[in-house]
Parts: structure tokens; C-alpha cells; sequence
């Protein structure tokens, strides 16, 4: 009997989706969880894998129509219910003679058989995260494992991930391959008590007469099960991973770009994955190297420096080229985008004389870092002058849900971390409850944890209000982009000294040289006005000029 495919549940609030690419035809073989369409609603797209093994008998749902959430949308069934289909004709296609179809069939029981063992799945890394990225293999078909020993590495839009394995045993078959997207609960491998030779020994002389057609020269599975394992265990690599090699070890394409960004050289690097495949790890090793080189170079004179830093530099490698995007790319462009077309936003600037702030954190940074162990940087001062202004302008930290609006009674602060990725932006929860020693080791962890792929993903959700640091950079001030659902964003610029108009003690004006700042604030016109945010921000502007922060720095 057929078995349906319906349009899944892709979020609490979403009811339809919309059929974006087929792709599978009517006729194809496909296996269990094999994705076999992609479909999109207002929030994510996702891949939908078949919930059998079969042939795709029938496309209920053309592309670009949109259905509700449980819609049939296609219907898979067996070799039988294919023959009476008027369309088969992938399979024949794939092979002249007509058993094509049988013989795809026959690998349904063997992996059946494979499941015996434990099975590895794509993991929940988030409440709000449906589907994974198979990024690295760390281990072969054949390998033996131990329990909770990293498996291989996943990816979702918000953190990168190692996936352990379940039990110990042997990697008998692997399910998805690198650089695949899968949803949360697809299963990614499986792992058996007895080597897969083993296996395959059990398994080959009942399996053998069901396909003696086979030619030697058929493509590599990609989900290699017993009966592909037997067939080609004098054939490597079993799984199609589209890694390429260069003149001494083997990069997948997320190394190969992390390597251009960091600018190593791949030949160089010596790979400590298995056989020999250059990992993250290896890269940023290498890069490490390369930095520490760099900075004992550092120590000659300035001039011969400045010449050596001329002729070594050249273009970036990726002029000239093409390549696709990332998939956190992908979702800050996409989010970024909605942002614009949701919200009615408007920038407002004022400038802040921080010599005070500048003069405390000078004096105070060595015992600061003594007594809290962590570094005592400008932005804690900013974020702590901005959560106290907080409980006072309601509209500038709330979320507008239709007609409705929430106003917050607590400040979970984003900060905007620049990483090799791209932009993150992980939350100091309850940051208003928070003293300047509290805020600045909340932020100078989660952003080393950010920048070093080892964040949580619930630690980058359920910020009210987000504070970007563009001045890091040398910008004087930005027009930050709303991080949505927020109704408001501050952006810190660079702190610069310069002659300013100030008031001398008899009231006269004079020039002195002060530490100047532009703070930015990005809203949300529909709820907030430009007045409320004027306010919001000459709150911040006394707070900052004041610069009576000593009882917050915990010394």
C-alpha cells in the first residue's frame, strides 16, 4: 500500500507551506529519509525526506502551489504500485534493462537489517531549530567508535556542533553525507556491535542471488547499507563526500573557506582527521602560527615593517570567483531583509563625551582584571547606562506581535559579535540585574565562545534590546538594521579624542580635549517615536557623562 507525504508542521504558528523543488520525479527510487522535496513557508525552508523506502508514484502538489500543513503532497510505494504509474521512466533511464527497479527495491530489507544496530540522528541544537548541516565525517565506514566519542560535525544556522556516538561499536553505515541538510531527528548513521566485514559475511549469501545483474562498474551508493558494503569493499571511499584533495590532504568545501578567510595556505597544513583530512582545527592552528609569526615580526622597526607588510600583501583570493553562500549567510540575509520589510525604521544619533568612563576604566582595568579575571573593555559601561534607561522607555524594549504590544520587565541584551562566519549575536540574560563586573565577563565569554563555535544555540535567542559595537572597527557611527522581533537597536561608535567646546568653572567656553563618542539608535517607527528615542537617548548621555560607575565595578 502507498505510503503519503504530507506537508509538515514547520513551526508552531505556521499553517501552509508552498512546494518550492521536486527533487525527486515520478518513477525515481528513493530511500528512507532521502530528501524528496523542498518546501518553504514564511519562516524557514526545509528539505522533506521520504518517510520509506519506494519509488515515487505520484506528484500531488506541482511546484510554487501552496497547501496546508498536512496536505498529501506525494505517495510512495512499492516496485508493484510503480508498474501501473505512467511515468517511470528515471529508472530506466538510470539503466537499460528493465530489473532496474526490482533491484533498487531489494536494499529496502537490508537496511532493515543494518537498523538493527543503533542509530545516530540529526540533533534538536535548539528550541527553534528544525534542521541540521552534515558539515564533517570524523569517522569512515568500518571504524571502530566508543561511546560518546565524536562522530562527526553538524551545522545549523546559529552553532556548530559534535555529535558523539550513542554506544561503542563500529561505524557500519553512514546516512547522510557531508554538506547535506536534513532535518532534527533524521538518522545520520548507524552503529553496530560487529565489524561491517563481519556483518557483511553474515549477510552476503542470502543477498547474493537478489541481484547478479549488478555490473562492477555501478556509481558508489550514498547510503552504502550491508549488500552495498559487500559489493564494493574492494571500491573506496564508500560514501560520495564531495571533498577534493590538494597536494597533500583532503579539504571539504567549509575548510577550504574557512582556510581563504583566515588566508592559509592548505598545502601547508598537515590534516589530523581520518586519512589525513584537514579539519577546522587544523586550519585555525595554522592560522594561530601564522599570527604569532606575524607579531614577532611586529618587534622591528616600524618603517622595515610597514615595507614587509606592503609586499606580502595581495588581493583577495576570492576575486574573480563565484560561490554560495553559507547558510548563516543565507539567514542573515533573509532575516535582515524581513527586518526592512516589516519595520518602519528610522536612525537617531547624538554624541557623548566619555572622558570620565575613559579615565575610570584607565585607572581601574589592572585591578579589574585582577579581582574578576576578565578584561574591563568600554562596552559594559555602554550596555549598563543603556539597560538602566531601559525601565524607563517601555517602547524601546518591547515586540510588536500584529496590533499588540509586549513591554519587557526585564532587558536580555543581544551583543553583536563579528565572527569568521559571519554576524551572531549571543544574549546576556537579565543584563539589567547585572553590575559592570557581572556584564563584562557575561559578554567577554559568550563572544570568545561565539567566535570559537562552542555557543549554545539557546544563548543566541531571546535578547529584548541589542547593543552593536561598530566603533570596534573604526567606525564613527552606523545605522544598525533592526534585529527583529526588538523594536530597537544601539549602535556604539569609535571613541576618538578631539578638541571640543566645553564649559570652563567660570561658565566661560573654551577647547579641551576630550573622548568623544556617537551613539545610534535604530527603531521601530510603527511603536516608537522620534522623541521617545531622543529621550531614551539623552538618558543614556547623562548616565555615560556623569561617570559614576565606581560601585558597579566590584573592586
Amino acid at each position: 500500500m502507498a505510503t503519503s507525504v504530507t506537508m509538515p508542521a514547520l513551526g508552531e504558528s505556521v499553517t501552509e507551506g508552498t512546494v518550492t523543488t521536486w527533487l525527486k520525479q515520478v518513477g525515481d527510487a528513493v530511500e528512507l529519509d532521502e530528501p524528496i522535496v523542498e518546501v518553504s513557508t514564511d519562516k524557514v525552508d526545509s528539505e522533506v525526506p521520504s518517510p520509506v523506502a519506494g519509488i515515487l508514484l505520484e506528484i500531488l502538489v506541482p511546484e510554487d502551489e501552496t497547501v496546508e500543513v498536512g496536505a498529501e503532497i506525494a505517495r510512495i510505494g512499492d516496485a508493484s504500485e510503480a508498474a501501473s504509474t505512467p511515468a517511470p521512466a528515471a529508472p530506466s533511464a538510470a539503466t537499460p534493462t528493465a530489473p532496474a527497479a526490482p533491484v533498487n527495491l531489494s536494499a529496502a530489507p537490508v537496511v532493515s537489517a543494518a537498523a538493527q544496530g543503533t542509530e545516530v540522528r540529526m540533533p534538536a541544537l535548539g528550541e527553534s531549530v528544525t534542521e541540521g548541516t552534515v558539515t564533517t565525517w570524523l569517522k569512515a565506514v568500518g571504524d571502530a567508535v566508543d561511546a560518546d566519542e565524536p562522530l562527526l560535525e553538524v551545522s545549523t544556522d546559529k552553532v556548530d556542533s559534535e555529535v558523539p556516538s550513542p554506544v561503542a561499536g563500529f561505524l557500519s553505515e553512514i546516512r547522510v553525507v557531508e554538506d547535506e541538510t536534513v532535518e532534527v531527528g533524521t538518522v545520520l548513521a548507524i552503529i553496530s556491535a560487529t565489524a561491517p566485514s563481519q556483518h557483511v559475511q553474515q549477510q552476503a549469501a542470502p543477498l547474493a542471488p537478489a541481484a547478479p545483474a549488478a555490473p562492477p562498474t555501478n556509481p558508489v551508493d550514498p547510503f552504502p547499507n550491508a549488500s552495498t558494503l559487500a559489493s564494493t569493499a574492494s571500491a573506496a571511499p564508500v560514501v560520495k563526500t564531495p571533498i577534493v584533495a590538494t597536494s597533500t590532504a583532503y579539504v571539504t568545501p567549509i575548510v577550504r573557506k574557512l582556510a581563504r578567510e583566515l588566508g592559509v595556505d592548505l598545502a601547508s597544513v598537515s590534516g589530523t582527521g581520518v586519512g589525513g583530512r584537514v579539519r577546522r582545527e587544523d586550519v585555525e592552528a595554522a592560522a594561530a602560527r601564522a599570527t604569532a609569526v606575524a607579531e614577532a615580526s611586529a618587534a622591528a622597526p616600524a618603517a622595515s615593517t610597514a615595507l614587509k607588510t606592503d609586499a606580502v600583501r595581495e588581493p583577495s583570493p576570492l576575486r574573480g570567483t563565484t560561490e554560495s553562500m553559507s547558510r548563516l549567510r543565507q539567514t542573515i540575509a533573509r532575516r535582515m531583509v524581513e527586518s526592512l520589510k516589516t519595520a518602519a525604521q528610522l536612525t537617531t544619533v547624538i554624541e557623548v563625551d566619555v572622558t570620565k568612563v575613559a579615565a575610570l576604566r584607565a585607572r581601574s582595568k589592572d585591578a579589574f582584571a585582577a579581582a574578576h579575571g576578565t578584561k574591563l573593555t568600554f562596552l559594559p559601561f555602554f550596555v549598563k547606562a543603556a539597560t538602566e534607561a531601559l525601565a524607563y522607555h517601555p517602547k524601546i524594549n518591547a515586540t510588536i506581535n500584529d496590533n499588540e504590544v509586549t513591554y519587557f520587565d526585564y532587558e536580555h541584551v543581544g551583543i553583536a559579535v563579528d565572527t569568521p562566519r559571519g554576524l551572531l549575536v549571543p544574549v546576556v540574560k537579565n543584563a539589567g540585574d547585572r553590575d559592570i563586573a557581572g556584564i563584562a565577563a557575561s559578554i567577554n565569554d559568550l563572544a570568545a565562545r561565539t567566535r570559537g563555535s562552542k555557543i549554545g544555540p539557546d544563548e543566541l535567542s531571546g535578547s529584548t534590546f541589542t547593543v552593536t559595537n561598530t566603533g570596534s572597527g573604526g567606525a564613527l557611527f552606523d545605522t544598525p538594521v533592526l534585529n527583529m522581533p526588538e523594536t530597537a537597536i544601539m549602535g556604539v561608535g569609535a571613541i576618538v579624542k578631539r578638541p571640543v567646546v566645553v564649559k570652563a568653572t567660570d561658565g566661560s567656553d573654551t577647547i579641551a580635549i576630550r573622548s568623544m563618542v556617537y551613539l545610534s539608535l535604530s527603531y521601530d517607527h510603527r511603536l516608537v517615536d522620534g522623541a521617545d528615542a531622543s529621550r531614551f537617548l539623552m538618558d543614556v548621555k547623562k548616565r555615560l557623562e556623569e561617570g559614576a560607575f565606581e560601585p558597579d565595578l566590584g573592586l
